[in-house]
């Protein structure tokens, strides 16, 4: 017989308890069906009502008091579906996808509901059959913008076709997968996103391959799971540095929403190196516990016991090739290296592309170096962002190549008297110059950073090619420690000149260096993409500044002391 992890079932069971005291803690009427995106979270909190309702042991297991808010609550929830079957409120409007994220939980909610056999969730079962009927037409023929709102749109298609045998909606769900899923050689979906991937492409994928029976989906989700592996940081947090969605903005991201993923795959494969990770997301508490608890009810192989966890070595270096990601780590630090920019080719800041300029991250201890930029000046293309990674031995090179350029007189035969040129984009900025007929003066700008892991922190070589100008190279290390050495400047960073400094948090230290004595600005500048509309990518925390020139090699070393 198979054992159980009661400790794991009951810490589940314990947070929806947690969650639903909160919920009950609302009046009914503070559900307000005008409010942009309400519809999500009103039905996440109907799923949670009927998951701690039926788990057993709960201290709301069989309390009536839930079955008459979730039903109050589906109410509102059928007002807030339009006419066309979607609801209504976000900034994408008539949205199919964005109704899918709430209809998903519906669905499931309707499985619970439809195992249980229980009398008392008919009037629920009748309400939310009626909104899930409402809006499968627009499931079935709506569209989607983002790469992983189709597996999201395609869940839904699969949860209508378990809950009632559709041969239209399975044709649709089929027409969605056969454009392949967009899993990368090194195991990254297409936006390189660990929102994405934990909460909607994982899970999407890992439903349509069971009621479809498709293990080659389940295959896919496996891969995103290994490849994530090594993106598990000291301090328990996803990298997210390579992401093309709003997580590439350096918010900390943590292990916890895996959960399920990593404790069900590494169950059902056996898989010690998966149970390893299932047990620090565990660990770092139950997030969306509607989520947890109802994928226990649906599924309790999810309480077994976990295979013997298998940590990663201790000493490793892992490459991501397809996002250009290096992490290199040791029993003393953790380096980040990254190369994968979308900006020198697109040459736009935009949702869908990766714009984080941030090349070199270092954990070291309690001191965390967030994010490490070179700024610089040169036709307001911004900082360094490398689109290129190479490997010269143990050194991991980022290359980055930008131009800009002066337009020549037309010639006399593209001249216009009226001087009524066209209206064109040059990449850089817009004008009425008619650029495309005219000869160009190029600049170039030439950047390669070689960065040399070592056994106590990494070594760094910038080599720039080009006009002569001034740069920074920024550390920002996460707020919490103090300066030792370098000049303070006006908004509380700190200027390095000459020698080293260090950065402390608490028995750890951080020393880098040296400083060049250069006469640039000892500052952070976004480019013109952001400060046009007066706006910035700027991290926070404690930053320090050693300041260099164009052209030129200058070498720093950042270090654990």
């Amino acid at each position: 017989m198979t054992e159980v992890d009661e400790a794991f079932r009951r810490a589940v069971i314990e947070a929806a308890d947690a969650a639903v005291d909160a919920v009950l803690a609302t009046a009914p009427a503070d559900v307000d069906t005008g409010h942009i995106g309400l519809y999500r979270a009103t039905m996440r909190d109907i799923k949670l009502l009927v998951a701690a309702y039926l788990a057993d042991g709960g201290r709301h297991t069989g309390d009536a008091a839930l079955v008459t808010r979730a039903v109050t609550y589906a109410e509102a929830l059928a007002g807030m579906q339009g006419a066309s079957g979607l609801f209504v409120g976000g900034d994408n409007v008539e949205s199919p996808p964005d109704t899918a994220f709430a209809l998903n939980d519906v669905c499931d909610t309707l499985e619970l509901i439809r195992r249980a056999a229980a009398s008392a969730l008919v009037p629920l079962d009748e309400l939310l059959g009626a909104i899930a009927d409402a809006a499968a037409p627009a499931m079935v023929a709506g569209g989607v913008h983002t790469p992983n709102h189709r597996w999201e749109l395609t869940a839904v298609l699969a949860r209508l076709h378990r809950r009632r045998a559709d041969p239209a909606v399975r044709a649709r769900a089929e027409q969605w997968l056969a454009e392949g899923i967009d899993l990368q050689s090194d195991g990254m979906y297409s936006e390189r996103s660990a929102v994405y991937a934990v909460f909607v492409s994982n899970p999407s994928l890992a439903l349509i391959g069971d009621v479809f029976d498709r293990p080659d989906l389940h295959d896919v989700v496996v891969r995103n799971l290994e490849a994530t592996l090594g993106l598990i940081l000291p301090d328990g947090t996803v990298e997210t540095v390579h992401s093309r969605r709003q997580d590439q903005r350096g918010e900390l991201f943590p292990l916890a929403p895996y959960l399920v993923a990593y404790r069900r795959f590494a169950i059902e494969r056996s898989r010690g190196d998966l149970a390893w990770a299932a047990e620090r997301a565990a660990a770092q508490g139950i997030v969306e516990p509607q989520t947890v608890l109802t994928e226990l009810l649906l599924d309790p192989r999810l309480a077994e016991r976990l295979p013997d966890a298998e940590p990663p070595a201790a000493a490793r270096r892992t490459q991501w090739a397809t996002s250009r990601l290096v992490v290199d780590a040791n029993p003393s630090r953790t380096v980040v290296l990254y190369g994968g920019s979308d900006y020198p080719s697109q040459r736009r800041i935009r949702s869908g592309l990766a714009n984080n300029p941030t090349f070199l991250r270092l954990f070291a201890g309690e001191v965390v170096l967030d994010s490490v930029r070179l700024s610089r000046d040169f036709f307001g293309l911004g900082p360094f962002r490398a689109a290129e990674i190479e490997h010269d031995g143990d050194a991991v090179v980022l290359v980055e190549r930008l131009e800009g350029r002066y337009y020549q007189p037309l010639a006399e035969g593209d001249r216009r008297a009226d001087g009524a040129y066209d209206l064109a984009d040059e990449s850089r900025f817009s004008a009425a110059m008619s650029f495309a007929d005219r000869e160009t003066e190029t600049v170039v700008l030439r950047t390669r950073i070689a960065a040399r892991p070592t056994a106590d922190g990494v070594e760094l070589e910038i080599t720039t090619d080009g006009p002569e100008l001034p740069w920074a190279l920024e550390l920002a290390f996460r707020a919490g420690g103090t300066f030792e050495g370098g000049t303070e400047v006006s908004d509380g960073a700190v200027r390095l000149d000459s020698g080293t400094a260090r950065y402390r948090v608490g028995d750890s230290a951080v020393e880098f260096g040296p400083g060049t004595g250069g006469a640039g600005p000892a500052r952070y500048q976004p480019g013109e993409d952001y400060t046009y509309l007066g706006g910035t990518d700027a991290v926070g925390g404690s930053r320090a500044y050693i300041v260099g020139g164009s052209p030129g090699v200058v070498r720093v070393v950042v270090r654990v002391v």
